[in-house]
């Protein structure tokens, strides 16, 4: 697939297969939270007749290629690579150009083709028993034991329903499933967060799920977790989508602590500081993972960052 070829694929579908949905319609503009960052208000515009996207908060934009990179922070080939996982590229001449469903502004919850375009789990199994998967969660060195009693493998058909997908699956509070290979990020709807109530007194929150795996990996057989808390003694929330922080702050704030590891991007940053001039209950413990994306990347290249300063300082003395 080239970028050509890329950018024909529709927008909306796309989205769709995401687990995003527009909250409103007007003609040919779909307008969306943004899958950016967190907001109340949708910003986030698609004009399905041009097959162009603008998010009105950064004022960036685009076509679907450009709308990879901004959401899987990558380059070009990695960006076409994860996209011909949406179209295969052996069936690609016929899945192009034509828009497979429209929604229409007051039934989208009833819309029969919306239904038929989102990811369709086929089946949800523990443990996680594809070699491929295996090796994936090994390349983000979460340990087995943990990602089996968390997730699922789940085998799913998305647009091409003639073709079954494998992804780790993350199932949230409404039924819906995070969805991540090597090669995919996605979800089935509904999209929601995903909380675990141990009756505790404090609670961590996560962006994503690979970065609560990879808290439970490195805890595992601890006494104390990161927090210097008995690991025991803490509730879990993972929003799966920073669209979802702004409303769960009601949840957080039933508890005595909270501990915040989100990312450290802009859309990561603003929410923590909206927390931390909140209330005195919030703790910022993406100081952990200091210079680093989120606290998967940590726990992955813990050691490299160092190295490269050190090299780079030593290399300095001898100019």
């Amino acid at each position: 697939m080239n970028c050509e070829q890329a950018n024909q694929i529709d927008l909306v579908d796309y989205l769709n297969s995401l687990g995003y949905q527009p909250q409103k319609i007007r003609g040919s503009d779909y307008w969306y939270l943004s899958p950016f960052r967190s907001e109340k208000e949708p910003s986030f515009k698609i004009n399905r007749n041009k097959n162009v996207w603008y998010d009105h908060g950064p004022g960036k934009g685009g076509k679907l290629i450009d709308f990879a990179m901004e959401f899987y922070r990558c380059d070009v080939s990695e960006a076409l690579q994860k996209l011909s996982f949406f179209h295969p590229q052996n069936d690609f001449k016929n899945k192009l150009v034509r828009p497979q469903f429209h929604l229409q502004e007051n039934s989208l919850a009833d819309n029969k083709d919306a239904r038929e375009t989102a990811i369709k789990i086929i089946a949800a199994k523990q443990p996680i028993q594809d070699l491929v998967l295996c090796r994936y969660l090994w390349q983000r060195r979460i340990d087995k034991s943990i990602a089996d009693r968390y997730c699922h493998e789940v085998h799913f058909t998305n647009a091409d329903k003639e073709k079954i997908y494998k992804a780790i699956g993350f199932k949230n509070n409404a039924g819906g499933y995070e969805l991540r290979n090597e090669y995919f990020k996605g979800s089935s709807s509904p999209k929601y967060v995903t909380y675990f109530d141990n009756k505790a007194k404090n609670i961590s929150v996560f962006e994503g799920f690979f970065d609560f795996m990879s808290y439970k990996t490195m805890n595992k057989n601890q006494r104390e977790d990161l927090t210097g808390l008995p690991n025991r003694h803490m509730n879990f929330l993972i929003l799966n989508s920073l669209s979802f922080f702004e409303r769960s702050l009601l949840l957080m704030e039933k508890h005595t602590i909270i501990h915040l590891f989100l990312d450290h991007d802009n859309a990561g940053r603003k929410c923590t500081n909206v927390a931390l001039k909140r209330s005195m209950k919030f703790n910022d413990e993406s100081k952990l993972y200091k210079g680093y994306k989120d606290l998967n990347d940590w726990m992955m290249n813990f050691g490299k960052l160092e190295k490269k300063i050190h090299v780079g300082q030593k290399r300095g003395r001898h100019l």
